[in-house]
């Protein structure tokens, strides 16, 4: 088993130049085991570490390192949204009453009767967000 990268590390293979801002958002995303995490709580956590950096930055870092594959954007509703550090494909749970989210695994859950896709579409992934009180 490969030891886990660092955060410099990690950005470097993503080809993300490491700013203080980023290196310091890496730290507090990759160190610990898979997250959820929201921006706001990103935002706060950043804060209370000392780090100064904008909400706004917050956004536009969670946002690149999505894009770039280091994390993957989590819609839960309209005003719920989680940025997830495994980037492996899996599912949800997500508790209405205390706003976490917690993983399962993509082979518990099978799908059957997909409707016929519109010409010239094709499957990207099937994401499945189950809600629990």
């Amino acid at each position: 088993m490969l030891p886990p990268k660092s955060p410099l590390q990690i950005l470097r293979s993503a080809d993300l130049r490491p700013t203080r801002q980023r290196l310091s958002l890496a730290k507090m995303l990759f160190v610990e085991c898979d997250q959820h995490v929201t921006a706001d709580w990103l935002y706060n956590k950043a804060l209370s570490n000392g780090v100064s950096v904008s909400l706004a930055t917050v956004y536009n870092t969670l946002n690149q390192f999505t894009k770039k594959g280091l994390l993957r954007h989590i819609i839960v509703d309209s005003n719920s949204s989680y940025f997830d550090t495994n980037t492996n494909h899996h599912h949800h749970f997500f508790f209405e009453g205390t706003g976490q989210l917690k993983d399962i695994p993509s082979d518990v859950i099978k799908i059957h009767g997909i409707p016929l896709l519109p010409d010239g579409a094709t499957i990207d992934r099937i994401d499945i967000i189950i809600r629990v009180r």
